[in-house]
């Protein structure tokens, strides 16, 4: 006979050290916004490089889809406590869009803008080296529109509030300047290691 508290450790499941604190695992993926769903037509989709106000370059549909392509898997973590594990993504690195512009970074801090009006603020170290994507595609298949499509920023080491979906720019600043959620009490940053989800974390 065992008596109850004698039992030893529960088994640590093998993905354990995958999940930051405070988030629990997902196999859906849930559909989370700010607003509604905008309707956006292909043909009529463009992505802004800015300086400050100024655009450096525009890419259409066609021209942005033309750069070369990368694919990667990750694990992502939203600020409302879920994580999802082994996303597969597909799209344009950021780096390849600087380089396409024939761009070096003149500052530390980007904005990225949406469609809907959305914004958040991303520092340039976060979207470079291979780490930040313009993703078009998610699980091989075109990118749902609930889910940012046709296009969406992922930035899968931060919050996921910061992958900006229906994302029509980046635009670097001289200063990191607060986006839609910053400005409304979330962190600047949105470590999710870090459990940085709102302004004093």
């Amino acid at each position: 006979m065992v008596t109850r508290g004698f039992t030893g450790r529960r088994p640590i499941p093998p993905y354990a050290d995958r999940i930051p604190p405070g988030q629990h695992l997902v196999h859906d993926f849930p559909v989370l916004s700010a607003g509604p769903t905008p309707t956006l037509a292909r043909a009529d989709w463009t992505f802004t490089l800015r300086v400050g106000p100024r655009p450096i370059k525009r890419w259409t549909w066609e021209a942005f889809n033309a750069l070369p392509r990368t694919a990667f898997t990750r694990d992502i973590h939203c600020v409302t406590t879920w994580s999802k594990l082994d996303t597969r993504w597909e799209g344009i690195l950021v780096d390849d869009l600087l380089a396409d512009a024939g761009l070096a970074p003149p500052t530390e801090y980007l904005l990225a803008h949406s469609f809907d009006g959305y914004s958040t603020n991303v520092p340039l170290a976060d979207l470079t080296l291979g780490r930040g994507m313009i993703a078009t595609h998610y699980d091989e298949e075109p990118l749902a529109p609930d889910h940012g499509g046709p296009a969406r920023l992922v930035v899968p080491h931060l919050y996921f509030w910061k992958s900006a979906k229906w994302i029509n720019g980046l635009q670097f600043t001289t200063r990191d300047e607060a986006g839609f959620w910053e400005l409304r009490g979330y962190h600047m940053y949105g470590d999710p290691w870090r459990e940085q989800r709102y302004t004093d974390d």
